[in-house]
């Protein structure tokens, strides 16, 4: 009896299905006969099919004349929804192949446009490598980009995260830290607590919303044995709205800055950059993939989530030079 339910279940879902796949033919063809002849069946069969469907739904789907057919609001807002669905289920059957499961489609992802370029872009044709049968679209923006309205399948994001409906994947930790070149520090000296930036050239970002309270350090209490994240606003001859500028100015020797790990942990370990004012970093953020909330995300998502995790949890991709 179980397996005699079974069957009935599994024949009632395909011919549901087979009942969306006629009504997109019609809908789209804009004609029965058209439709019928396209799946080699007679139009009345089609006609059978639509108004067993209707009948189903509770609603009228089409207006149908002996000249044309038209589609009622709700056919039209349904339509959409069984194009996406018969979607869904054309990539699922074709990711899976005799070698196993295969990823299909287009992927559309966005990141910050400095991160993107270093520990993003590199990483996209080694993927697609990977699945050749996935197309890749990224898109580097420092705004941050409305994913479900400009049809997005996710965004790598760097920091706090605001509330938002879009589901969120911690891939990696985000530490900033003080960097200085060798020459600098030689010639100014080393500061020993955050309190002796004031005697020192500090390059800065001008605009930038998370730094807006100040570089973050943690500051320990010996008497308590407790700390607590204190903010400074160090001063300086140069600032500037853009990182990378930052970055090429700390490189040129003109000054501290307070970085993101990801952007300068390659110059740290060739000793380009030299950390200061280490046992007094704030716990770090995280890098993050989100996404639009979704019942079953395509295959081609999940796996280049995958891919960022498994690349940003190796120590040494961080130390490694990407492309700028």
């Amino acid at each position: 009896m179980p397996h005699k339910n079974t069957e009935k279940k599994r024949t009632a879902v395909m011919d549901k299905l087979k009942a969306f796949e006629s009504f997109v033919s019609v809908a789209t063809r804009g004609s029965l006969t058209a439709a019928a002849k396209a799946e080699g069946v007679a139009p009345a069969i089609m006609g059978r099919r639509l108004d067993a469907l209707e009948e189903h739904l509770g609603v009228k789907l089409m207006v149908r004349t002996t000249r044309r057919i038209s589609l009622t609001h709700e056919g039209s807002a349904f339509l959409e929804d069984c194009q996406r669905l018969l979607s869904d289920v054309s990539n699922a059957e074709a990711s899976v192949s005799a070698g196993g499961v295969k990823a299909t489609g287009h992927l559309r992802i966005t990141a910050p446009a400095g991160f993107g370029r270093r520990h993003v872009a590199p990483l996209v044709p080694l993927f697609r490598d990977l699945h050749p049968d996935v197309t890749i679209s990224l898109n580097l923006s420092d705004r941050v980009v409305d994913l479900a309205g400009e049809g997005f399948d996710c965004a790598v994001r760097v920091g706090d995260l605001p509330d938002s409906a879009l589901v969120s994947v911690r891939i990696a930790d985000n530490r900033r830290q003080c960097v200085a070149t060798p020459a600098y520090l030689e010639r100014r000296g080393t500061p020993r607590h955050p309190s002796e930036l004031t005697q020192h050239d500090c390059l800065t970002l001008s605009s930038d919303a998370s730094q807006t309270r100040g570089w973050a350090f943690r500051i320990p209490h010996p008497d308590s044995g407790t700390s607590e994240v204190v903010h400074f606003k160090p001063g300086g001859p140069l600032d500037c709205s853009d990182g990378q500028v930052l970055h090429d100015w700390c490189l040129g020797g003109w000054g501290i800055a307070w970085r993101s790990t990801w952007e300068v942990e390659a110059e740290i370990t060739s000793g380009r950059l030299v950390a200061v004012l280490e046992t007094f970093a704030a716990p770090p953020n995280g890098i993050f993939v989100v996404f639009p909330q979704r019942k079953h995300m395509p295959l081609r998502v999940r796996l280049w989530i995958d891919y960022l995790k498994h690349h940003y949890e190796q120590p040494d991709f961080w130390r490694r030079t990407h492309a700028a």
